[in-house]
């Protein structure tokens, strides 16, 4: 297999990599929105995963500078970690409404658009972008 085959592959493991921080930074930045704050118990809630689980991922995260926090107080979001929180939020709204755009159901866009947010191309998300502002809104 040459280089040009195998760049999707290599490009997906690398989306894969990059899916749980983006996620628990996502989840993270909505829980310090809505609630001021955000703790292990809430992440651990929220992935429903053990508090086990969510310590060794932010420790992971904050070696990776993208979150800061000390046993027993609030996770902070590094402002590396706020950007990718943002950036993962914007793809995902692009692709839910993309998907909406279509005519799937809310709920199963909403599903879907949580995968698929972690592996679209810049290119494929501005052309979801042009078709979704092309598309009149439906009743």
């Amino acid at each position: 297999m040459d280089k040009e085959q195998s760049e999707p592959y290599q490009r997906t493991r690398t989306d894969h990599a990059n899916e749980t921080a983006e996620d628990y930074c996502e989840a993270a930045a909505g829980f310090i929105a809505d609630l001021g704050e955000c703790r292990v118990g809430d992440l651990a809630t929220h992935f429903a995963v053990s508090h086990v689980t969510v310590s060794r991922i932010v420790k992971r995260l904050q070696a990776e500078g993208l979150m800061d926090t000390e046993p027993f107080k609030p996770i902070h979001l590094t402002e590396r970690g706020a950007m990718l929180a943002k950036q993962s939020r914007e793809r995902h709204e692009v692709v839910f409404d993309f998907l909406i755009a279509l005519g799937v159901d809310e709920k199963t866009a909403q599903i879907d658009s949580e995968g698929i947010e972690h592996h679209v191309s810049p290119q494929t998300l501005e052309a979801m972008k042009r078709f979704t502002k092309a598309k009149p809104p439906t009743q």
